[in-house]
């Protein structure tokens, strides 16, 4: 057994601004970070765009950053959390440069803003387009720094220790007391107590395969939560990102950033029409959803597989100077962005929904607290803002931070019982789990994807209750690996969607039902 004082689940913005804060204050506290990868892979390290802080008073206020969020939430946004996570914003901003961070700056030696579909004015701060990496490097820094902290990769958090777990207590008032933990390398899975627990833990891209996440986002943060009987909502929010480079041998996986358009690109069809201004006045700047749906409507009209971003009648050295990683990537495919359109599609790209948490990030279980993209915190409603989720991560880790300054944690007093595997057998089908995983995939990219309908989603529920119980029969009688947990995860994360999008009766920012439109 391990023991601290403070159990993190994840090695993203929200996990490690907790982990710095909590260390740098409490010096005789001990913190330890559990990711189930290198170090420094998270949804955090692949945020192109930048930060949204309202920066230039003189054009920008507040209130106008927060009109432009309510209006891409769709009227369910939290405004109290929307006015909070967004007049903090400078100031989390102020504290990010102070410990190290790089962003770009103008001519003027002020921080150069740019503008994002759904903004009404200039206000992302970024760093060229590889901004998640620079707030990902300076937080890393900063935690090899602090000795109280233990940082533990290629460990995998398999499930939360709640009262079930533990003879005698009370069922009825859950409380989190750690985690059981898989060592990936020596496939020892021991025990983390804690005080508290954080789940930091990332998205769910995954679930759909075509994702612009990493391989990581199989929501096991959601899922683990979801076991503990932790509320989980706003699931049917899925945010399709408009513009992932589409390739034809793969997965499209890389992000062509929102900044693109916000830069003056165009979205294109086939025959090279300008289609968005069909759509949206504010064309290739309409929110995610507006755009998503477009470029799914284009699609579905031509039979085509993908649409176009034009990006040829741009300032070439300026794109260059802003989108470096994004101009390589395409000229590694043979697009030269300078006289090619880049062949575009949507693909899942965040999850506005969640582990429920109120204003200090605290979850319907004691003792357990969720941050970043697997929290549903109100802000975001029924459709992410763009580049409000950096910002979202770095304010509710402070007040997450804040929380534990106030109220100070006793030390618990129970007996967790060591995980037991007795009779388990370690797996060697392992087609069983790349063939469940695939077919768990397509199922969701077939049947709940950016248009939905009542009978697709009733026919996703039949089909993914074989998978859950092949997979179930799999995991009882195997012993654990990383592979098999994150597929039983992705099951649970699926449950969630396809329930909570039969259960809303009207469509709302990124969640459209053809059964929903009134006739």
């Amino acid at each position: 057994m391990l023991e601290a004082n403070y159990l993190v689940i994840g090695s993203g913005v929200a996990g490690l601004t907790f982990s710095v804060k909590i260390a740098e204050k409490f010096p005789d506290r001990t913190v330890v970070i559990v990711t189930k990868d290198a170090e420094d892979e998270s949804n955090t390290k692949y945020a192109q765009g930048g930060m949204a802080v309202v920066q230039n008073k003189e054009e920008d206020s507040f209130k106008k950053h927060i009109d432009d969020t309510l209006i891409a939430g769709d009227g369910l946004c939290d405004e109290g959390v929307v006015k909070m996570v967004i007049e903090e914003g400078p100031q989390r901003l102020k504290e990010l440069i102070q410990w190290g961070a790089n962003f770009d700056e103008d001519s003027t030696g002020n921080l150069d803003l740019g503008k994002e579909g759904g903004h009404s004015e200039y206000r992302v701060v970024h760093h060229k387009d590889l901004t998640g990496a620079e707030v990902e490097r300076t937080l890393l820094k900063r935690v090899h720094q602090l000795p109280n902290i233990t940082l533990l990769p290629h460990h995998f958090a398999i499930d939360l220790i709640t009262n079930h777990q533990i003879k005698g207590t009370d069922e009825s008032d859950i409380s989190c007391y750690g985690a059981y933990v898989l060592n990936e390398k020596s496939g020892e899975i021991f025990t983390v107590q804690a005080n508290a627990t954080l789940l930091a833990s990332g998205g769910i891209g995954c679930v759909y395969g075509h994702t612009t996440n990493p391989v990581i986002a199989t929501g096991d943060g959601v899922a683990m939560a979801y076991r503990a009987k932790a509320r989980i909502r706003d699931m049917e929010f899925v945010q399709f990102h408009p513009t992932a480079l589409y390739q034809r041998k793969g997965e499209s996986a890389f992000l062509i950033s929102e900044a693109v358009r916000g830069f003056g690109a165009y979205l294109r069809n086939r025959k090279g029409k300008r289609f968005m201004l069909d759509y949206d006045d504010r064309a290739e700047l309409a929110s995610r959803d507006i755009v998503s749906q477009s470029i799914d409507a284009e699609m579905k009209k031509a039979g085509d597989s993908h649409v176009f971003l034009d990006c040829t009648h741009l300032d070439m050295e300026g794109f260059k100077t802003h989108f470096p990683t994004i101009y390589n990537k395409c000229l590694s495919l043979h697009i030269n962005v300078e006289k090619d359109w880049i062949p575009v599609v949507p693909a899942s790209h965040y999850l506005c929904g969640g582990i429920e948490v109120d204003k200090s990030g605290k979850t319907t279980i004691e003792n357990l607290f969720a941050c970043g993209e697997c929290s549903r915190t109100g802000l975001h409603g029924a459709n992410r803002l763009a580049s409000n989720s950096l910002l979202e991560a770095l304010v509710y880790a402070h007040n997450i931070f804040k929380h534990h300054c106030e109220n100070e944690y006793k030390k618990l007093d129970v007996v967790i019982p060591e995980w037991n595997d007795e009779g388990t057998t370690i797996p060697e089908e392992h087609i069983l789990i790349r063939h469940s995983l695939k077919s768990l995939q397509a199922l969701m990219r077939d049947y709940v994807g950016i248009v939905r309908s009542n009978k697709r989603l009733k026919r996703a529920i039949t089909h993914l209750d074989v998978i859950y119980k092949e997979v179930e029969d799999l995991y009882r009688e195997s012993k654990i690996t990383a592979s098999l947990c994150e597929l039983r995860n992705m099951i649970n994360v699926s449950h969630l969607i396809i329930g909570q999008s039969l259960e809303r009766k009207e469509n709302k920012g990124g969640y459209f039902n053809k059964d929903n439109v009134k006739k």
